[in-house]
């Protein structure tokens, strides 16, 4: 028996390099956090991931300094440059998952688990995402679905290049099981650029803007009454004749993994107040 679990250990990776915010979220989650040896320049919760080494960004990781922290399992987003070749190439183990979509990132959370040898962790961190999230559905069922649109991109300080979550995003997934409709949800693009005509033309019921503050730390509540202001100009607009534009600043919107369900309850008290108290 004691053979075995040295096995078992041992086989597990003791020094895990994470190369995306929600690899590092999903990490420390299920209880890793004490194996993470690197992370990306924005990493920044749990809090003790800004204390740890850093490895540059998703788009652009540094390769040596990677090679460097000496990891025996890398945690990569699946992307377009090809980052899972080139570390196999120094010799490094990589573990590449996909969570564009609120069930892909309850696949990667298992895969995650598996690999790192705490299976049953990931079965209970799930479990619980499972039944939280389904504890907003049921909340939200019976209220009369509304659509909103989340304004991820714009030019500062203007309602201007707008940049808004479409189809096949995890976002819209939580827009859902807080009772939404995702106002873009039929684009082509996942991220597509929108016109004020668009946005007139679907006339959401809801309107949430990160766009001019996608450095989430330090925004302050002056900020935010700006965002508003901005958007006050446009009354033909639905959402802001009702005063139903929302400026948020947290990576919890933005970052698939355990803190979506903090994200889907905000969403659900901006859509349907009356049964969210």
């Amino acid at each position: 028996m004691l053979f075995a679990l040295a096995l078992l250990l041992a086989a597990a990776p003791q020094r895990i390099v994470s190369t995306t915010p929600s690899i590092t979220e999903i990490l420390f989650a299920l209880g890793l956090g004490g194996k993470v040896v690197g992370v990306t320049n924005y990493c920044r919760y749990p809090a003790e991931a800004r204390k740890l080494p850093k490895i540059g960004t998703y788009i652009q990781p540094d390769l040596e300094r990677i090679t460097a922290l000496r990891p025996d399992l890398v945690v990569i987003q699946k992307n377009p440059i090809q980052l899972q070749t080139k570390l196999q190439r120094l010799g490094l183990k990589v573990l590449e998952l996909e969570y564009d979509t609120v069930e892909q990132t309850y696949g990667a959370i298992e895969q995650m688990a598996l690999t790192a040898g705490v299976k049953e962790k990931g079965t209970a961190l799930n479990a619980r995402l499972r039944g939280e999230l389904q504890d907003i559905r049921d909340k939200t069922r019976t209220a009369k679905v509304q659509s909103m649109v989340f304004i991820i991109g714009r030019n500062p300080g203007a309602v201007e290049g707008l940049i808004a979550v479409g189809r096949a995003s995890y976002l819209a997934d939580l827009f859902q099981i807080a009772g939404g409709r995702n106002a873009f949800q039929d684009t082509v693009a996942s991220y597509p650029k929108i016109t004020m005509e668009e946005l007139l033309s679907r006339n959401p019921d809801v309107i949430v803007d990160m766009g001019d503050m996608a450095q989430t730390e330090g925004v302050t509540e002056a900020q935010r009454k700006a965002v508003i202001q901005l958007w006050s100009r446009h009354r033909a607009l639905k959402a802001v004749r009702e005063n139903r534009v929302f400026a948020v600043a947290s990576d919890a919107y933005v970052v698939p993994g355990p803190r979506m369900v903090d994200a889907a309850r905000a969403f659900a008290r901006m859509l349907h107040p009356e049964v969210m108290r």
